[in-house]
């Protein structure tokens, strides 16, 4: 999908569509805007539903202040047109009142962006805006001053969040990634104290390179792949939904051969990940043209060194990464579901899936399909892309009850001899 293409009305309507359907926003809440080539601002109605809008709900203002269209401007109209006067550098802006971003704001602090390294790289610096009545002169000039000084996020006291940035997708993949940091924060304090990462751990994240390798056209698909492709392009885009993944993070695999197999691409839109976009692995040969993620190496020794494998599922849920940001260990053994699927996960150090993959694949055995990076990711895998997302499902939903557990009492975990019969009874090794 070549979303820089779409017209600036289909645009707004598209990410308004995402942010209103994964509970970013409200039926009147929120306002988006996109400045074009001719310094006209296109953006979203006043008291219009979000949950609904056309293309032809869109409001044009010209460059000399005529407005088009068949509803009024939003009423923070005046803060867009201040931002892109402060910051010609910025074409699309995002404000929207997103729960966890909210919560931030009631507080007047701003998320901790450094538990993670994408949402520092993406974010960037968040600032805070002095708190004003909403569409009014004084609330403009407070969001403006905070990005004349050269911040692209800012937090408004007691509101919600601004973001800006060159095009709209990377306004929408700031934005998103935000507000996943802020839920991964709040999550993480419920279980303990989030840890921060250093400038060197950031730096290493932000150095890590696409890996080289030598380019092949494929001759031929089989039905395995094709069924493969199709197969993993709808549990991408169901894990997107589940908010499992983020639009530009979380990596699948499947085994094709012993030498082969398939994975999803680097920095392409999770939601609209297409069976085309995926990339073939054949050896060290990437299919030509494409990008694949940049985890390809730990895939492939996975796949060397673990022959029972045939699916790898890199992911970052805000539940079970709550665990990879403090030094809180996931208990597994609570329900027997949980143990069943989980069975026991161990935590690595950061770094250590980029830096050293194959050391990291030697982690893996049948006694421990996952691990935890810590500040990272969560790595599963199974026999099957289904069983590993299976996996990744119940790894989230148990800790997401780990989590919500903490406001009713301790814990009860099933004891060792009850995991005995369990392992006996499911014949598990």
């Amino acid at each position: 999908m070549k979303f820089e293409l779409m017209h600036p009305a289909e645009q707004l309507v598209m990410i308004m569509d995402r942010i209103y359907k994964y509970g970013m926003t409200t039926t009147s809440g929120g306002n988006l805007s996109i400045l074009d080539d001719n310094g006209d601002i296109w953006i979203t109605p006043s008291g219009i539903d979000k949950g609904s809008l056309t293309p032809q709900d869109i409001i044009r203002v010209k460059a000399d202040g005529t407005i088009e269209g068949i509803h009024k401007p939003s009423v923070e109209l005046p803060f867009h047109e201040k931002i892109y006067q402060k910051r010609p550098d910025i074409k699309a802006i995002i404000h929207a009142h997103p729960p966890a971003l909210v919560s931030f704001s009631i507080v007047r602090q701003t998320p901790n962006t450094r538990i993670i390294p994408e949402a520092h790289l993406i974010c960037g610096s968040v600032s805070m805006a002095d708190y004003a009545v909403p569409g009014s002169t004084e609330l403009g000039d407070n969001i403006a001053k905070e990005f004349e000084k050269g911040h692209s996020t800012v937090i408004l006291e007691n509101h919600g969040v601004v973001v800006g940035r060159s095009d709209l997708f990377k306004t929408f993949m700031a934005f998103e990634t935000l507000d996943f940091c802020a839920r991964l924060e709040i999550n993480g304090r419920k279980i303990g104290q989030p840890i921060s990462l250093t400038d060197r751990q950031i730096s290493m994240s932000k150095h890590k390179q696409n890996v080289f390798m030598d380019e092949f056209i494929p001759q031929k698909f089989s039905s395995v792949e094709r069924a493969a492709r199709k197969e993993m392009c709808t549990l991408i885009h169901r894990s997107y939904d589940q908010k499992l993944f983020t639009s530009t993070q979380g990596t699948f695999s499947q085994r094709l051969g012993e030498h082969s197999f398939i994975i999803t691409p680097y920095g392409v839109d999770r939601k609209y990940l297409d069976i085309g976009d995926i990339v073939r692995i054949d050896y060290d040969w990437k299919e030509a043209g494409k990008e694949p993620s940049r985890s390809v190496m730990l895939h492939k020794y996975i796949y060397e060194q673990h022959p029972y494998v045939n699916s790898v599922i890199i992911a970052h849920p805000p539940n079970i990464m709550a665990f990879a940001i403090t030094d809180k260990e996931f208990e597994s053994k609570t329900i027997p579901e949980s143990y069943i699927m989980l069975r026991n996960i161990p935590k690595l150090p950061f770094g250590s899936s980029f830096m050293q993959p194959e050391m990291v694949a030697r982690s893996f055995s049948k006694k421990t399909p996952i691990v935890l990076v810590e500040n990272d990711c969560i790595i599963v895998t199974a026999d099957s892309l289904l069983n590993a997302f299976d996996r990744l499902e119940v790894a989230e939903y148990s800790a997401k009850a780990i989590i919500d557990s903490t406001v009713l009492g301790d814990i009860v975990a099933i004891s060792d001899e009850e995991i005995a019969d369990i392992e006996k009874a499911f014949n598990l090794e």
